[in-house]
């Protein structure tokens, strides 16, 4: 058995009962957890919650439980079996219940001082009616607005916010004392954990609506600038979501952004910089060669005598070590590593109160690893060359339009696209079904907006070609005969045992057998993106992050669909797994890659795709204008082999020495 296949029950026992043999007993649970995950790597554990709360009152058990829940997730606990109705998220519970049911846990009785006898004084007078009071009762104009902010509740903190304004309160000191107190909540919870993206999405649109709404009324000499920053998506990326939220959470936050867009250069940066007396540059991007283009700029920066700027870095091809190792030997000004967007944040109040960076992290160690390729062989010794050769339906390549959305939604996978892209976790005590049931009606809200507007317009181009392996090369021939050769392919070979690269799926030149190779781009079209763009503009960030994430993976679930087509019209659909999760995890005979990733890195190669497919035709751009990235955004291609050994794995180019983790 694998052992995520094992699943330890780590057993709480009531801290009701008062009795000392008991008290420590939540404290074991937590200490149990931790240990089956350090001792047995991989494991599951699973944990039925609400015994810990046995006997006490409902509103006191909903607290502990939810306490308690809190405490054993970040010891490591993966399940729970619990009343998700009757959990409830931290920040709704007061700091007073928290705190006493904290001591409960962690049993911090000290003289004059019992954790049990406390919870039960806290919810001595408490019936579950009472769970809805009003949460603003009792809090001055003040609080109320800061509470407004973080709760995101647009339609009444203008009027407090009025009811400010007459207590004789500047539109500044409410921006600065209230608004932005509720600001700098709302990123605390999200650091803790316990608010998610969308939820921040929403506070931020409240702070622009209300900074709006004060703007009039401020006087010439007033100003809520904190500091400002150029933001940019470096040359040749033009992905930007990142970018844009730390825009979002920078200018809710007081700062000026100066957002430069998508494909920007150093000199345009620069420019940018010096124009406006900013007191940062940020540079993001998603793909790995950004980050050369990024240690680019930093030595462009050294060489004009601009060491001394201070620098943040994002994107989801960074990482720490490559910024505090790498970047920070050859860049002696202030530099951040961007993790998330409310990092960005942080760095920002570093750098405009002069205090510096925060120093390295110890990370694991690293060794070089050299390739001598000499050793390396021509082909993967491990791939079979005597498997069946399916023969296409046709040769050339086709375009399709008109694709019903409902045919490519049950592809949609749902973990990637609420987790990733709407940035949504489970509540506490939430299975991953309960999970999922939950945001349905947030994905049929905007399914619904979709197709009643027209934004979503599926569009493929795809085709089946006769190949040949030529060494690390796939040679693409015109016809049957292998006389024209009107594309080749080189992809990386592994440097290490099996020495795997595409080419080895394929049939070789001197073979005297002809080897197929199919070809797709998929586009959710240019609609999609313009209108994102348009709600970023107009201030509505979850409208924002909604549409662009659902329209990304709408471009994945078409490509999932399309290779399932094209498996069913090369006579091997047969052999998918059962499930449609299964393909997922490539259930399926063969494999699909996409330029860009491991296996296949180079994005130039898309434009030999794109040539091959005649792709103008569904109106897709690319070309060294683009970074050799599709435009629109939402669009993918890839190739697709039929050779049953053609899995996911990760390739390197020789002659390079190979960092690896120690």
């Amino acid at each position: 058995m694998a052992p995520a296949d094992l699943i330890f029950d780590a057993l709480t026992f009531p801290l009701s009962t008062g009795g000392d043999d008991l008290r420590r007993d939540a404290i074991e649970t937590l200490d149990a957890i931790k240990r089956i995950k350090a001792e047995m790597p991989g494991v599951r554990t699973v944990l039925g919650v609400s015994n810990i709360s046995f006997g006490l009152s409902p509103p006191a058990r909903k607290a502990l439980n939810s306490v308690f829940l809190h405490e054993a997730v970040e010891a490591g606990l993966d399940a729970a079996i619990v009343h998700a109705g009757k959990i409830e998220p931290l920040n709704r519970i007061p700091d007073e219940q928290r705190q006493a049911c904290l001591d409960l846990i962690y049993d911090r009785r000290s003289e004059g001082y019992d954790p049990l006898e406390r919870v039960l004084e806290l919810f001595a007078d408490v019936s579950e009616e009472d769970e809805t009071i009003d949460r603003y009762e009792g809090l001055d104009v003040g609080e109320r607005l800061a509470r407004r902010i973080v709760d995101g509740d647009q339609p009444n903190i203008i009027a407090d916010i009025d009811l400010a304004l007459e207590e004789g309160q500047r539109p500044l000191d409410i921006i600065n004392e209230h608004l932005l107190s509720g600001m700098k909540a709302v990123g605390d919870l999200f650091a803790s954990g316990e608010m998610q993206l969308p939820f921040v999405l929403k506070s931020a649109e409240t702070m622009k609506k209300s900074v709006a709404y004060l703007e009039p009324l401020m006087e010439k000499s007033d100003t809520t600038r904190r500091g400002a920053v150029v933001l940019a998506t470096v040359s040749g990326d033009v992905h930007d979501i990142g970018k844009n939220l730390v825009d979002i959470i920078l200018r809710n936050n007081g700062y000026e952004v100066y957002n430069l867009g998508i494909k920007v250069g150093i000199s345009e940066m620069i420019q940018a910089y010096e124009e406006n007396k900013a007191d940062a540059i940020g540079m993001s991007g998603l793909l790995v060669k950004s980050t050369l283009i990024m240690r680019d700029n930093l030595d462009e920066l050294e060489r004009r005598g601009m060491g001394n700027v201070p620098v943040l870095l994002g994107g989801a091809a960074l990482t720490r070590s490559y910024v505090e190792a790498d970047l920070r030997s050859r860049y002696q000004g202030p530099l951040y590593y961007g993790k998330n967007a409310f990092a960005g944040l942080d760095a920002m109040g570093r750098i405009v109160s002069g205090e510096a960076p925060p120093g390295p992290t110890t990370g694991r160690q690293r060794h070089v690893v050299d390739v001598v390729e000499e050793s390396i062989p021509t082909r993967s010794p491990s791939v079979a060359t005597d498997n069946h050769i399916f023969k296409p339906p046709f040769l050339g390549s086709r375009i399709v339009k008109g694709i019903n959305l409902d045919e490519i939604t049950p592809f949609l996978n749902l973990t990637a696209l609420f987790r990733n892209q709407w940035q949504y976790r489970p509540e506490s005590g939430e299975s991953d079904a309960e999970f999922k049931k939950r945001l349905q009606p947030i994905l049929k809200d905007q399914l619904a907006r979709a197709r009643t507007q027209e934004l979503l317009v599926p569009q493929v181009v795809y085709g089946y070609f006769p190949v040949n392996a030529d060494g690390d090369d796939l040679v693409i021939w015109e016809d049957e005969r292998r006389n024209n050769q009107i594309a080749r392919f080189g992809f990386p070979r592994q440097p290490e045992d099996p020495y795997l690269c595409i080419s080895d799926f394929f049939r070789r030149m001197g073979s005297n057998q002809s080897d197929y190779a199919a070809f797709h781009i998929v586009t959710m079209g240019a609609r999609v993106s313009e209108t994102t763009k348009a709600l970023f503009d107009s201030d509505r960030y979850q409208d924002y992050l909604l549409l662009h994430g659902l329209g990304v993976e709408m471009a994945e679930a078409l490509a999932e669909y399309w290779h399932k087509r094209i498996r069913t019209e090369w006579g091997f659909v047969d052999e998918d797994g059962p499930t449609l999760l299964g393909l997922f995890k490539q259930k399926y005979r063969g494999g699909r890659y996409s330029w860009g990733y491991p296996a296949c890195p180079d994005l130039e190669d898309n434009l030999t795709v794109a040539d091959l497919l005649g792709a103008g035709r569904i109106g897709i751009e690319v070309g060294e204008e683009t970074g050799y990235q599709y435009q629109p955004e939402q669009t993918t291609s890839a190739i697709i082999c039929h050779h049953p050994q053609a899995k996911y794995f990760i390739a390197r180019k020789p002659r390079e020495s190979r960092f690896a983790d120690a």
